[in-house]
């Protein structure tokens, strides 16, 4: 139990805190930023939900526990009967689910991360894999969202093939090989900070997001950092729809130069290739929609840019 004097020392312990916060303060608007970088955080000191002096510190965390949390490359070899095939008709499935449910766009990007990070340290049968893939959208929804489906929803969504228990079953079993660890940052986060940095329009932001979510569906590029992600999505955006380079100020606050990003966007412009042929249309039914623009039928899609970048002829 707190003492008076415990009480006391720890409010003067605030107090020295509260006549150093002008001097942090001064510190971060006195750094200097590289030549031909905008500070994109300068008009944000009066907005306290902006953050704007912590915010690269933030960025920074997000960067170190991508690199903690990790989806490894051909991370499903584990699996004796789930392929990369399989996970494609799930993801496809759950991106529909999750339209149907209204729920949050960082609650998909988190269900997918746990799918992949349960299924490369646990076997799986293949009747349980779409019960894996409620159980991870359970959780997501109870972490991300402000109402979060009830468990019945999700035993109704699978027409009956599993139980409330089966389902709570595998969520505990999914929370005990994750660590309860949740907090792997999600490409929406970089691409918001990318967008800001990059000055772009509601048109460009949205063709990155559906370029991020085709990439979801496809196991090749599974064990790619999500801010690469978010960078190679906002690369081909500006590509196709302004022909822009990366900027400077893209670079600095990305932390990606063009040379880094080239693989992946190479292969984004190889899943759009195949697009149309795709048995999986989820998510280009999705933005198909007004409320986004469209964006999935945008001729600039189909550009010769596309197949220049792709390495087709």
């Amino acid at each position: 139990m707190k003492t008076r004097n415990d009480i006391k020392k720890a409010l003067e312990s605030v107090q020295e805190i509260k006549k150093d916060l002008p001097i942090i303060i001064e510190s971060h608007s006195s750094n200097q930023l590289p030549e031909n970088v905008n500070d994109i955080d300068a008009e944000d000191a009066k907005n306290p939900q902006l953050v704007s002096i912590y915010v690269n510190d933030i960025y920074n965390y997000m960067r170190q526990l991508e690199l903690i949390y990790p989806v490894h490359e051909h991370h499903l070899k584990i699996q004796p009967e789930i392929t990369g095939k399989m996970r494609a008709v799930l993801i496809d499935w759950l991106i529909q689910v999750h339209l149907r449910f209204h729920l949050l766009q960082e609650t998909l990007y988190l269900t997918v991360s746990i799918i992949d990070r349960y299924l490369q340290v646990e076997k799986v049968k293949r009747s349980e894999l779409q019960l894996v893939g409620v159980s991870a959208m359970f959780i997501a929804s109870k972490y991300e969202e402000m109402y979060a489906p009830d468990i019945g929803d999700f035993v109704y969504i699978t027409d009956n093939t599993y139980s409330k228990q089966e389902i709570f079953k595998m969520e505990r079993s999914m929370l005990r090989k994750l660590d309860f660890s949740l907090s792997k940052p999600l490409p929406l986060h970089f691409l918001r900070r990318n967008s800001k940095a990059g000055d772009v329009d509601g048109t460009m932001h949205t063709l990155a997001k559906y370029l991020m979510e085709i990439a979801l569906l496809e196991y090749e590029l599974a064990h790619y950092r999500p801010s690469q992600l978010a960078a190679a999505a906002l690369y081909l955006s500006l590509k196709l729809l302004t022909k822009s380079e990366w900027s400077d100020t893209l670079k600095y606050y990305s932390k990606y130069a063009e040379e880094d990003v080239l693989p992946l966007v190479q292969a984004l412009c190889g899943v759009l290739l195949k697009a149309d042929s795709s048995k999986h249309q989820a998510v280009h039914l999705k933005y198909a929609s007004s409320k986004l623009h469209k964006i999935s039928t945008i001729p600039q899609l189909k550009s010769p840019i596309v197949k220049e970048l792709a390495g087709k002829k």
